[in-house]
Parts: C-alpha cells; sequence; structure tokens
C-alpha cells in the first residue's frame, strides 16, 4: 500500500502525456483513487472533508490576486504594440554596433520578462517581432533564433514573474510545513518579494552572460552579427518618450517590491493600471483591443487557478495515503543528505521540464518533494531560484524545450529546426553556468533578500 502514491504520480503522468487537460488529469486521478481506496477500505473519507477548505483558501489568498494583475500588464503591453515600439526603440540606440540588434533583443526581452513573466508569450512576441528583421539584416539563423529563444525564458527568472509568484505561493505552504513536522509552532515565513529579490541578481547575471556572448560572436565573425547603419541618432526625442515611459512603469512595479513600499499584489494592481493608462496614452487601445486584452487574461488565469484547484485535490490525496511521509522517508535513506536529495530533485524537475509546464510541476511537484526538503535545512529562498532557473534551462534545452516549440510555431520556413538547436546550444551552457554558482554560491540568490 506504500506503493499508492508513487502509482498516483505514475497516473497522472501517463494521462498528462496523452494530451488531456491537466486540471481535469489531476483531480480525476485523484478523485478515482480516493474513492478506490475508501472502497477497499485503505483511504479515510473524512479526509475528503478538508477539500472545501483548500478551495476557500485558495480564493481567499492574496499573494494570488498578482497573478491575473500581472498577466494583465503583461498582455496590455504586448497587443497594444508597446512592446514592438520597445524594440524597435532599442535597435536604432544600439542598432549601429556589431551584434546591436541582438544586443536590442535581449535589453528588450529582460523588459518584456520583467512585464509579462510568461513563457509561450515572450517568445512568441520576440520571435515576430524580431526575427524577420535579423534575418533581413543577415544575421545567423542559429544566432538569431537562439538569442530569442534564451531570451524569451527570462520571464522564469525575472521578477516579477508570474513563475516566482507561484513557485513562491507554494513554497510558503512547503516551508510551513517542514518546520511544523520539526516542532516548530511559531514557523517563520518566506514571502514571494523575498524570492522576487532573490532571483534579481541571478536574472541580471544572465542578460549579462547573454549580451556578452551575442556581442562576442559579433567581435569574433562579423558576418553573423552585421551592425545596422541606418539606424538614426540616439538623442532622437521621440525615441525616449517610447522607450522611458515602460521602463519607469516596469522599475516603479518592481522597486516597490523590493523597497518593502508595497506587496507583489499590491505592486501588480499598479502595473496593470498603469500598464493601461500608457496604453491610452500612446492612444493604442481601443474597445477591440482592450476586449482581446481582457479573454487574453481571462483564459490565462483561469488556466492557473484551475490547474491549482486541480492539484489541491491532488495534493490532498497524495497525503491521505501517506505520500509525504513516503518522500520524506526516501529522501532521509539517500547517501549524502540534503546535497544528494536536492541534486535527485534538481535532475527530476529538469526532466519534468520537457513534458510538463512551470504551472504543473510547480503545484504537482513541489508541495511533495518542498517540505521534505526545506526540513533538511535547505533555504527556502534559494531552493525557489533553483528550481526557476532550472526550469528556465530545461524550457531551452533541445530536443523538447518548451520555448523551441513556441519559437518553431512562429518561424519562417526558411529557419530549419536543427538551426535553432544550433543556436540555443551555447544559451543553455551559460544557464547551466549561472545554475552552478547558485549551487556553490547560495549567497547570490540569498543576499538581496537579507537586506530587506
Amino acid at each position: 500500500m506504500e506503493l499508492i502514491p508513487l502509482l498516483m504520480f505514475v497516473v497522472v503522468f501517463l494521462f498528462l502525456l496523452s494530451g488531456y487537460p491537466v486540471a481535469l488529469v489531476l483531480a480525476g486521478v485523484s478523485l478515482l483513487f480516493a474513492f478506490s481506496g475508501v472502497l477497499l477500505g485503505v483511504f479515510h473519507p473524512s479526509d475528503l472533508g478538508f477539500l472545501p477548505n483548500r478551495m476557500f483558501g485558495t480564493m481567499t489568498n492574496e499573494v494570488l490576486i498578482a497573478v491575473p494583475l500581472f498577466i494583465l500588464m503583461g498582455v496590455t503591453l504586448e497587443k497594444t504594440n508597446i512592446a514592438r515600439d520597445l524594440l524597435e526603440t532599442m535597435s536604432r540606440l544600439v542598432g549601429n554596433l556589431p551584434g546591436g540588434l541582438g544586443l536590442a533583443v535581449v535589453l528588450v526581452g529582460m523588459l518584456m520578462a520583467a512585464s509579462t513573466g510568461i513563457v509561450g508569450a515572450t517568445v512568441v512576441t520576440l520571435a515576430l517581432l524580431s526575427l524577420p528583421l535579423m534575418i533581413k539584416k543577415g544575421y545567423d539563423h542559429g544566432l538569431a533564433t537562439g538569442t530569442i529563444a534564451a531570451t524569451g525564458t527570462l520571464g522564469q527568472i525575472i521578477p516579477p514573474s508570474i513563475a516566482l509568484v507561484l513557485i513562491g505561493d507554494v513554497l510558503t505552504n512547503a516551508y510551513q510545513q517542514a518546520q511544523l513536522q520539526q516542532g516548530v509552532f511559531s514557523p517563520k515565513a518566506v514571502s514571494v518579494g523575498d524570492l522576487f529579490a532573490g532571483a534579481l541578481l541571478p536574472g541580471l547575471i544572465l542578460v549579462l552572460l547573454y549580451a556578452g556572448y551575442v556581442l562576442l560572436r559579433s567581435f569574433l565573425q562579423p558576418s553573423h552579427a552585421p551592425a545596422d547603419t541606418s539606424k538614426s541618432a540616439p538623442l532622437d526625442p521621440k525615441l525616449l518618450l517610447n522607450l522611458v515611459p515602460p521602463i519607469l512603469l516596469i522599475v516603479a512595479v518592481l522597486g516597490s517590491i523590493l523597497m518593502g513600499l508595497a506587496t507583489p499584489t499590491e505592486a501588480s494592481g499598479v502595473g496593470a493600471v498603469g500598464a493601461l493608462i500608457l496604453a491610452f496614452a500612446y492612444r493604442t487601445l481601443n474597445r477591440e483591443i482592450l476586449q482581446e486584452i481582457a479573454i487574453s487574461t481571462l483564459k490565462t488565469t483561469s488556466m492557473v487557478f484551475f490547474i491549482l484547484i486541480g492539484a489541491s485535490f491532488f495534493a490532498l490525496v497524495f497525503r491521505g495515503y501517506g505520500g509525504d511521509e513516503l518522500i520524506t522517508q526516501f529522501f532521509n535513506d539517500l547517501p549524502g543528505g540534503a546535497l544528494t536529495a536536492m541534486l535527485v530533485v534538481m535532475v527530476t524537475i529538469f526532466v519534468l521540464g520537457f513534458v510538463l509546464d512551470f504551472i504543473e510541476i510547480t503545484y504537482v511537484v513541489i508541495p511533495i518533494v518542498g517540505p521534505a526538503l526545506l526540513a533538511t535545512g535547505i533555504d527556502p529562498v534559494w531552493l525557489g531560484v533553483m528550481i526557476a532557473v532550472n526550469l528556465q534551462t530545461s524550457f531551452l534545452t533541445p530536443p523538447f524545450g518548451f520555448a523551441l516549440f513556441y519559437l518553431r510555431g512562429v518561424a519562417p520556413s526558411s529557419i530549419q529546426t536543427v538551426d535553432i538547436y544550433r543556436g540555443v546550444v551555447p544559451f543553455v551552457a551559460l544557464q547551466l553556468l549561472v545554475l552552478l554558482l547558485l549551487a556553490f554560491v547560495p549567497q547570490i540568490a540569498t543576499w538581496l533578500p537579507g537586506l530587506r
């Protein structure tokens, strides 16, 4: 009977591979195992009585209010062409440098990641805006696609990221459970703001490494990233009007969180309203576009919360069968203690990132392994940042990375799949470098939160 929790996980995984909706799979498999267990006398039906409280807790969770608001902010910047204007402006500022257009893509991708926070949306938007222009200017296909795919995944790690909001919410619960299991009845809390602060330096390091690689390639192989001498002077006031307001909005949102002036939920409201004001000021907002923004935000938010509810079903039944105790015992029996346990979890999450989205991994895997890992003394902020960078690397790694599929779907037929795979390999190496730096120097993720 101890193997039932593992069997649950395997069945869920098989159904997900079959293409069924994630939320329905999580809830359906959980209820199937629960009712079967009740009939066989191995599952207490009273455990299902906790479901209403878990659902109510989800609906009243103030942290999760930030999810639809950050999504609204990102979708508004995307659909009102503010992101397109950002790319055009940035390319004019640095386009006359060798590799300037590639550098502009990295910088704009960083800003979009800080506003959108969703990998698929960022990769597709960047590809549609910049890939035709990069091809036209003579960029190597591998360098162009690799830069776009890698930059698009920055939404996983650069705050305010939707992924970090969800990971922070799950880790908060896992950290409290770990402390209660250790007999600490006044548990410490880890906030989403702490996770934002912890992810900021690793995110900026990645941006610098990406930009450095693009500039190095342009220096060593000028024909692969030629300069665009047709760009206008960088002091054009019209360019600054397109550049400064969106940057100020993002800085205001992120700065208010890091300085403790606002919670992520409050800052997300400022970001959403600010994006709508910008769109109105740029005269790119009309009734049709507003309707598109509302529908896109509603669909994405509904998907997130539907999966969250299904994952709550799964976690409840999994624990009802003693799955959390099984995982804890497994980690305790591993040779090498916390180090080996962390390595096993990181490898597992990396592999799952090939077939599951970050939302599914966040709400299925982390609640299972999180309390057991945190009980070994691992810092929750460091763990959250490690998971985010690990998922970002997984989404970028050939041949199954999600970012590669998104890019392949919108890339022109002149771009071969092998070009995309070849182009992302150096960026995957840079991702692994940052992951190793975080592993050996945890202070990269824990220093800034310690100052808050």
